[in-house]
């Protein structure tokens, strides 16, 4: 029982898409930074300076002022930081529309690399032998249609 559970788990770690996802997250990881420090520093910096300086990562709305007590403040300051939900958007605008960029470069690629007319591409085997394939049948089915035509007549 031991063994078989070890050996599923081996396959399915071994699988050619737990690679990939693996891959895909470490990317998306490090992608993550980059887009981070885009927004940042490249993003916000001319949106403060349009706005007269405002620092959007720290704006909010504040619910209730804490009061300083001796130096401590009781009770705490209650706020909506909604600055940070405005970063949080550009990054997601960021990172969505180039993920729909890298999509749409991969379908593109995608469809050349299975276009057998397309001699710029190296068509795959697969595809490759696939087409001779249909066209070995078409061709059986022309040959059919002449036999039978010739059989009618």
């Amino acid at each position: 029982m031991k063994f078989k559970l070890l050996s599923e788990f081996k396959e399915f770690a071994l699988k050619g898409n737990m690679i990939d996802i693996a891959i895909g997250v470490i990317i998306g990881t490090a992608f993550n930074k980059v887009v981070d420090v885009l927004v940042k520093e490249i993003f916000l910096p001319p949106l403060s300076y349009l706005t007269d300086g405002i620092n959007w990562e720290n704006k909010r709305y504040v619910l209730r002022e804490a009061v300083t007590i001796n130096g401590v403040a009781k009770p705490e300051e209650i706020a909506i930081g909604y600055g940070k939900l405005m970063e949080s958007t550009v990054d997601f605008l960021i990172i969505g529309f180039t993920v729909f960029l890298v999509v749409k470069f991969m379908n593109s690629m995608r469809k050349k690399a299975q276009d057998p007319k397309d001699v710029t591409v190296e068509t795959p085997k697969d595809i490759e032998l696939l087409n001779k394939i249909a066209d070995l049948l078409e061709q059986q089915v022309q040959l059919a249609a002449q036999n039978q035509s010739t059989t009618q007549e």
